[in-house]
């Protein structure tokens, strides 16, 4: 028999406000990180912190927080989706598509899915080599202030020297651009914090974070590529 936490829209889209915002912070987090290989000093304050956080114990248990995070909001999302399109008439939704909402918000599986498969070729590019298997450039180690660190700075240039894999990561931004658009402010509005006075402002701060955020990722593999970053 299914339990209330499976079968009930409310307790489903609580866990997607949930974890939605626990992601929305590990975004915060990451792009902090990886915005400091525009130190523009060969990837050395960005290799100290790659570091720091691939060998700080209480970091790496924060991976499986992280990884069970995913697994919920895709899952559960993908189950409020179908739940959605079972309940809704098909007639009814075509037509009044577009009437009261955007098309990104009527497209977040969608755009779910196309995340997730651009952040299964990331992992595959760094994740997996740092801690799985082993970086693939010649310069794997490199030594900053008397210290061996490994070079994942080395590693994201030479990634970022195939104009097909930049273009998939600025794509793979623009989706997570329109999904952060409607997900962000869904998420206060689920938990009761979007309403009345709150909701002009919410919307404002969800529009600026998903804009600057994805303008911040999207900007590493082309400056990469284009040598505009040392």
């Amino acid at each position: 028999m299914a339990t209330p936490l499976f079968k009930s829209s409310i307790v489903k889209k609580l866990w997607m406000a949930l974890t939605g915002l626990f992601l929305i912070l590990f975004l915060v987090v990451h792009a902090g990180i990886n915005a400091m290989i525009f130190f523009n000093d060969e990837g050395a304050t960005f290799n100290q912190w790659a570091h720091f956080m691939g060998t700080n114990v209480l970091i790496r248990t924060a991976e499986i927080g992280l990884f069970i995070g995913f697994i919920v909001h895709i899952v559960d999302g993908l189950m409020l989706y179908f739940q959605n399109r079972k309940a809704r008439p098909v007639r009814y939704a075509r037509e009044n598509a577009g009437v009261s909402s955007k098309w990104y918000s009527r497209s977040m599986a969608l755009l779910g899915t196309l995340i997730l498969l651009f952040l299964v070729l990331h992992m595959a590019h760094f994740w997996v080599k740092t801690r799985v298997t082993e970086l693939s450039v010649d310069q794997k180690a490199v030594l900053i202030d008397g210290h061996l660190y490994e070079n994942l700075y080395a590693e994201m240039d030479m990634v970022f020297q195939s104009p097909l894999v930049v273009v998939i990561y600025v794509l793979g931004c623009l989706a997570l651009l329109y999904h952060l658009l409607h997900g962000f402010r869904s998420a206060f509005q689920t938990l009761g914090i979007g309403q009345h006075k709150y909701t002009g402002a919410i919307a404002v701060a969800g529009d600026a974070f998903s804009v600057i955020i994805c303008a911040l990722f999207a900007s590493m593999p082309v400056a990469m590529y284009f040598d505009l970053i040392k």
